[in-house]
């Protein structure tokens, strides 16, 4: 990885790390709570969640952001970004739905659209930060 890919992908992370735990911390760890009870761990794995913030920023970098840096197109990022984020928690939410009697459609529609945007927003970022590495690069 480049030097402008390993930023691109720090921003990506960085992004997403600032926005979900906003929403882990403000949204859904409550309505986790009431709606899962006692299939919640007492306190998180936080080895499994940093894995999965790492592979999934890195997916975002990939399949969102580096071909809207190829088109410099940053409406590209946000819509694969937030396509991305639908199909990502979509498999998850919808999963859960299916086997899980707690998952109600509700909390799986709302973690679905958090992952939309969520996703979207953090492929913006990572745009960003490519679109600045290109024109630092280009002086």
């Amino acid at each position: 990885m480049s030097f402008k890919g390993a930023g691109v992908y720090a921003a990506t992370l960085t992004a997403f790390l600032a926005l979900d735990a906003v929403w882990l911390i403000y949204v859904a760890a409550g309505l986790f709570k009431a709606q899962l009870g006692d299939l919640l761990r007492p306190e998180p794995l936080l080895s499994a969640a940093l894995l999965f913030y790492l592979i999934y920023a890195l997916a975002i970098t990939v399949l969102a952001v580096t071909p809207a840096l190829r088109l410099r197109q940053g409406r590209v990022a946000l819509g694969y970004g937030a396509l991305l984020g639908l199909a990502a928690y979509g498999a998850f939410d919808l999963t859960n739905l299916a086997v899980l009697k707690a998952w109600t459609p509700e909390l799986a529609a709302l973690d679905m659209a958090w992952g939309a945007v969520v996703t979207a927003l953090a492929a913006g970022a990572g745009y960003l930060a490519g679109s600045y590495l290109r024109e630092r690069e280009a002086r």
